[in-house]
């Protein structure tokens, strides 16, 4: 019976093997960085990113709705649920992604949205990627030149994430046209522009300041 078997379990193993080693570099990260539109827009076009997603997370409310969250009082932001292929993009890229697509300085909203449910935080989904957020805040205060204590972006852990209603979902692509003046008329460029300089919007290595001359 075991030789039998042995055949038909190794045949099962190698068929197993290519469709495990998929599933496993398939990995999920959640980001609030104002505007869900905006952040879904800027990073669903990485290379490696599977797709990206509009919804709410943070708080305690169950199945929040864009008029609840966007009142305040939920606890939630709103965020983007982007899934992305491992072997292709890491989570340490998609972070420094993540972080020059956001004002880090600003603890009170993002640009020109103002409050809690848009306040940029970074929801780590498991001790690994839990650890690499932690570094990137330390990255992101040595390329900026700051302290750490001026950088306003949160760690907080992830528990939930509530999709957004449909007609949130791939608006800057169904929507072009007031996307782009929203996005405008917010000053959300000029502002990253402001703070990252020429690495606004790009995943590059971080940096350390340049030392101020004497």
């Amino acid at each position: 019976m075991k030789r039998v078997l042995l055949p038909f379990l190794l045949v099962l193993a190698l068929l197993a093997g290519p469709c495990a080693s998929a599933r496993a570099a398939i990995e999920e990260a959640v980001f609030a960085g104002g505007c869900f539109w905006c952040l879904e827009h800027d990073l669903e076009h990485l290379p490696g990113v599977l797709d990206a997603e509009s919804g709410y997370s943070g708080g305690k409310l169950k199945n929040p709705t864009y008029q609840q969250v966007s009142a305040g009082g939920t606890g939630h932001q709103e965020v983007v649920r982007v899934r992305f292929d491992n072997a292709k993009l890491s989570y340490a890229t998609l972070l420094r992604s993540y972080w020059r697509n956001v004002d880090p300085l600003d603890a009170g909203g993002q640009f020109c949205d103002r409050g809690s449910s848009y306040r940029p935080v970074i929801f780590p989904i498991g001790q690994q990627q839990l650890e690499q957020a932690r570094a990137s805040v330390k990255s992101a205060s040595r390329e900026l030149g700051r302290p750490d204590a001026a950088i306003k972006v949160q760690i907080k852990p992830f528990e939930k994430f509530w999709l957004a209603e449909g007609y949130h979902q791939n608006y800057a692509e169904i929507n072009a046209v007031k996307y782009r003046y929203y996005r405008w008329a917010c000053g959300r460029d000029r502002r990253l522009d402001a703070v990252w300089g020429s690495r606004a919007r790009q995943s590059r290595s971080w940096v350390a300041a340049p030392t101020p001359k004497t």
